[in-house]
């Protein structure tokens, strides 16, 4: 069973360049049911294996910004911890709701990218670095908070905000994922978050499905993998929309 989530997380991080967390924490809670913490966790360590996998397909089909991916990540990897410390401490009823409202809004951007002409391009100047820079920032902090990978803040960013081709963007984002995703477990497992006896399943199902999935999205065009992303964007962002307030609060 841990191998099958792996895989299905891996091959969803894969299509969409997201780091499969989305998928692979609500089955880590409602079938192996862990806790929302050590979920948030095992999901960042299996994260670092998506990314890498993930990252050198794309870039075996010349779809890896490496700049823009150390721009990020410079920021991304010091956001991570303090974002892992942040979800340790604090219960998330209403960040959770108020980060699916944003994936909703995200989802609906992308959706009208093609009419959204009036946008302004940063071009390849300190606009663009400042961009890279702030998204890397926001994407790790939420990587290591939520347990998810940051594509879903980067991969916007990058295509609304920068100019970015789709899938230069998810090769990107996967690549950003290796230190980000590094960052946030390895705090995780300091504040006790990570099961590593789980692991033994979950990595070679996410390898093998960030593979299949990385490679399977190169046979997308730009716009069906941007519906796709949104599709995914717009399902997860109602599964936190509807996180329920605790009764003591």
């Amino acid at each position: 069973m841990k191998f099958l989530i792996g895989l299905l997380a891996g091959i969803t991080g894969g299509i969409t360049g997201g780091g499969g967390g989305i998928v692979m924490i609500p089955l880590l809670v409602g079938i192996l049911q862990l806790d929302q913490h050590t979920a948030h966790g095992m999901s960042l360590v299996a994260l670092v294996f998506t990314g890498l996998a993930g990252a050198i397909t794309y870039a075996v089909n010349g779809s890896v910004d490496v700049t823009a991916s150390l721009l990020m990540a410079s920021i991304a990897v010091a956001a991570a911890h303090s974002g892992a410390r942040f979800a340790h401490a604090l219960p998330g009823w209403k960040l959770k709701r108020s980060f699916g409202g944003y994936l909703i809004v995200v989802a609906v951007l992308l959706l009208l990218k093609p009419y959204l002409t009036a946008l302004p391009s940063p071009g390849g100047g300190m606009m663009k670095i400042t961009v890279l820079l702030l998204t890397g920032g926001l994407a790790g902090f939420t990587s290591g908070m939520m347990g998810v990978g940051g594509g879903a803040i980067m991969i916007p960013a990058m295509v609304l905000l920068a100019g970015f081709d789709q899938h230069v963007a998810q090769g990107t984002s996967l690549l950003v994922m290796v230190p980000t995703g590094s960052a946030g477990a390895y705090t995780h497992w300091r504040l006790g978050n990570v099961r590593t006896t789980q692991l033994r399943g979950l990595v070679p199902g996410v390898l093998v499905g960030s593979f299949l999935g990385s490679t399977a999205a190169h046979s997308l065009s730009d716009s069906s993998l941007r519906m796709i992303f949104a599709a995914v964007l717009i399902w997860t962002g109602m599964r936190f929309l509807r996180t329920k307030r605790p009764a003591f609060s």
